[in-house]
């Protein structure tokens, strides 16, 4: 399997790089140098719409179909916590 990714390709196996998750947050919600697990809720770095946005992201670059019962904290809520989630989606 192949997933076209802004330019890149992914392969079945091979795991998402967090700097295009990271680009998306910091040009659409103006944030900057935030860590790898700082919640974005929680640290008030993307609100409620904007997880709408970035769950738009993550299907349109990755080639995902995201279903509602996916969309809990666990799985959107740091940029571990996505990468993570993709990579399950992926390669599961």
């Amino acid at each position: 399997m192949t997933t076209s990714m802004s330019g890149a390709t992914m392969t079945q196996g091979q795991l998402a790089n967090p700097d295009p998750i990271r680009r998306f947050i910091s040009e659409v919600f103006f944030v900057e140098g935030f860590s790898d697990d700082a919640s974005f809720l929680g640290e008030s770095i993307v609100d409620s719409t904007g997880m709408l946005e970035l769950v738009l992201f993550v299907e349109t670059t990755y080639g995902l179909k995201i279903l509602d019962t996916e969309l809990v904290p666990e799985n959107f809520d740091s940029l571990n916590k996505v990468v993570g989630f993709i990579n399950r989606k992926m390669l599961g």
